[in-house]
């Protein structure tokens, strides 16, 4: 019986024995099995490895006039792509800052009934000069022949309403005194406008403004070309978000001017930063292009402007 006991007991000590190294094979090939582990990323969140990164909202032109404002996104940056004056969406919205938008806000991009468009003031039209005597009146009507004459009673007034003759002395007129010559007015300020602009990066000129439906220039180059500020502004938009440009930077300059530098590799300002004029602020890319390019242009109020009219020449 002791035997038939010992023989039972080594039976099952095999059995668990084999159990336990099929759990061991087992856990081996969990660690060894394809797929993504977890790991840890800097703000201390367990992540997988090879997990789908969130997309960045972009922004697309509105089918139905209005907009509702996303995490990143910027005034200069929705207006800038539905082609207005970011001035006009911040009257049309009531808004007391350009700068300051609210995540959830919903944006009316066409303008109220009787609101008034903003007009550049070097785009004012001058109205004709008209004769004094055809301007319409403003006030009362004047007589120009009065009705009756009151006199004083003297006689030169006798002498006019009866006709007799008078002899009239009149009075000396004193000379005035020589007035000192007035300065000319001081010549006007400066109005405003960029006084020169650069070429945002080196490299081949590929597309041109209105070609196929162009807003812009093309300038092929080198990946990690530097790409420069045009001329000194404020930095209004560093992201992703506009559709079709990729890694963007929208600059202010002054005169309502914006440059944008589109397809860049690498952004090396930010927003609220303010820029030189030749200043390194990107590095040539192709995020969202078919090449390494610097897509370029020029607005002002809204509109796209060919950039070839504005840069200098080159040799």
């Amino acid at each position: 019986m002791a035997a038939r006991n010992r023989a039972i007991g080594m039976a099952a000590a095999g059995r668990a024995s084999v159990a336990w190294l099929g759990l061991l094979l087992l856990g081996l090939a969990a660690c060894t099995s394809p797929g993504p582990a977890p790991v840890s990323d800097r703000s201390g969140r367990t992540v997988r490895s090879g997990a789908s990164r969130p997309i960045t909202p972009q922004i697309a032109p509105s089918a139905n006039g209005l907009h509702t404002v996303q995490r990143g996104e910027t005034l200069y940056a929705i207006a800038f792509a539905n082609g207005l004056d970011y001035r006009e969406i911040a009257i049309w919205n009531r808004l007391e800052s350009a700068d300051r938008i609210l995540v959830g806000q919903v944006l009316r991009l066409a303008p109220p009934p009787g609101a008034v468009e903003i007009r550049p003031l070097d785009d004012e039209p001058v109205p004709s000069a008209r004769p004094l005597d055809e301007a319409t009146p403003t006030g009362p009507p004047v007589l120009r022949e009065p009705q009756a004459v009151l006199l004083a009673y003297s006689e030169a007034g006798w002498a006019q309403v009866s006709g007799a003759p008078v002899t009239v002395v009149a009075p000396a007129v004193a000379r005035p005194a020589p007035v000192a010559a007035i300065p000319p007015p001081p010549a006007p300020a400066a109005s405003g406008l960029v006084d020169s602009w650069l070429w945002p990066a080196e490299g081949t000129l590929a597309g041109h403004f209105g070609a196929a439906g162009g807003k812009g220039i093309d300038i092929v180059g080198q990946r990690n070309t530097p790409v420069v500020a045009v001329a000194p502004g404020k930095v209004v938009y560093s992201g992703s978000g506009l559709r079709g440009y990729g890694q963007l930077l929208i600059v202010k300059h002054a005169g309502e001017f914006l440059s944008a530098y589109a397809h860049n590799e690498t952004i090396l300002v930010k927003e609220g930063d303010t820029v030189a004029a030749g200043q390194k602020i990107a590095l040539m890319g192709d995020s969202d292009a078919d090449r390494v390019k610097l897509h370029f242009e020029i607005r002002r109020y809204g509109k796209p402007l060919d950039p070839l009219i504005y840069l200098p020449e080159r040799s």
